[in-house]
């Protein structure tokens, strides 16, 4: 990986957008669905129909529960000054991998770059707190270095 400077307020400022389009994005989902779902007739034919709908709508309303519990998370993690050691809200470079400790959103681009915002509670970051610049670790397998704490 060649070196590249990464302003880690554009990240979470970029995570915490990808949150809020996904529930917004959920919520449209759902209060189409609930639309659809009065349009069908009242009638026992279509009472399955109606179920299933309703099921979806369900389930949709535990994303959002998740994706709220998301953003309200993102909100505990500071955009503090550059530690030294890794803790919640590091932006850390490997040898392999760019990690946001943060939330639990996944792989994500940004900027043409692929990153990984991972929850304190992951292995990954359980593994990697507290570590520095320069130290290195092992995990299912895998070594890495790290690179920079930003």
């Amino acid at each position: 990986m060649e070196k590249t400077v990464f302003e880690k307020s554009n990240i979470r400022n970029y995570v915490k957008n990808v949150i809020a389009e996904k529930i917004e994005k959920l919520k449209n989902f759902i209060e189409f669905t609930l639309e659809a779902s009065r349009d069908i007739k009242k009638t026992p034919k279509y009472d399955s129909m109606r179920e299933e709908m309703q099921e979806e709508i369900y389930q949709m309303q535990k994303q959002l529960g998740a994706l709220n519990d998301l953003r309200r998370n993102l909100l505990k993690v500071l955009p503090a000054a550059t530690p030294e050691r890794i803790q919640l809200g590091s932006l850390v470079i490997t040898n392999k991998a760019r990690f946001y400790i943060s939330v639990s959103l996944g792989e994500f681009f940004f900027e043409g770059d692929r990153f990984y915002a991972i929850s304190p509670e992951s292995p990954m970051a359980k593994k990697m707190m507290g570590m520095k610049s320069g130290e290195e670790f092992t995990l299912n397998k895998i070594h890495q270095k790290i690179v920079e704490v930003i």
